[in-house]
């Protein structure tokens, strides 16, 4: 069992369960998955661009990324219907946990001028988004065989019904939220 899981089960649902009154253990909000998105919007002009991302992703995340297709043809962007312009992986389980300790205690801190993340990404339903510039700031990326830094997006999917029980729950695993 993870560091995480071991704290989730200790500490994070007795308060979330001693702060809003829960009846059931199933009723608390607990992390659903982890899906980590990168867009390569580049890869219209180069579709060498898209292996490069799918690489990268793998490297951080240790999971085969699932290249994503454009739904629709967009002539401004000069995309066509199924061509490949981003990579993506889903995380849930041991894998999610592995991650989200990484990402807590080793990835962020690494950030240049790092005051904490803002606490305004959620959607209204739980869930957190969390936009990251470059790729380079994973320890795994070698600097030197990067392509193109790139930037990507990591999506929290929480079970709460709220903002703020996931804000108190993705607290309660460390994350470093500004004041």
């Amino acid at each position: 069992m993870n560091r995480l899981q071991e704290k989730y089960n200790k500490e994070i649902v007795p308060s979330l369960r001693e702060k809003y009154n829960y009846d059931s253990v199933m009723a608390l909000p607990k992390l659903d998955k982890i899906v980590v998105n990168m867009g390569v919007g580049d890869a219209t002009s180069n579709s060498k661009l898209i292996d490069a991302a799918v690489a990268d992703l793998k490297t951080i995340t240790g999971q085969q990324p699932v290249v994503t297709k454009a739904k629709k043809a967009i002539a401004g962007f000069k995309v066509r219907e199924g061509q490949a312009i981003g990579c993506k992986v889903t995380l849930r389980g041991e894998n999610m946990y592995n991650f989200l300790d990484k990402l807590i205690s080793i990835t962020l801190p690494r950030v240049r001028d790092f005051r904490g993340i803002s606490p305004k990404s959620f959607d209204g339903r739980g869930n957190y988004t969390l936009g990251l510039n470059e790729q380079l700031i994973f320890s795994e990326i070698d600097y030197d065989n990067v392509v193109k830094v790139r930037g990507m997006d990591i999506v929290f999917v929480t079970t709460a019904k709220t903002n703020e029980e996931a804000l108190d729950l993705l607290k309660g695993f460390g994350m470093p939220f500004k004041k």
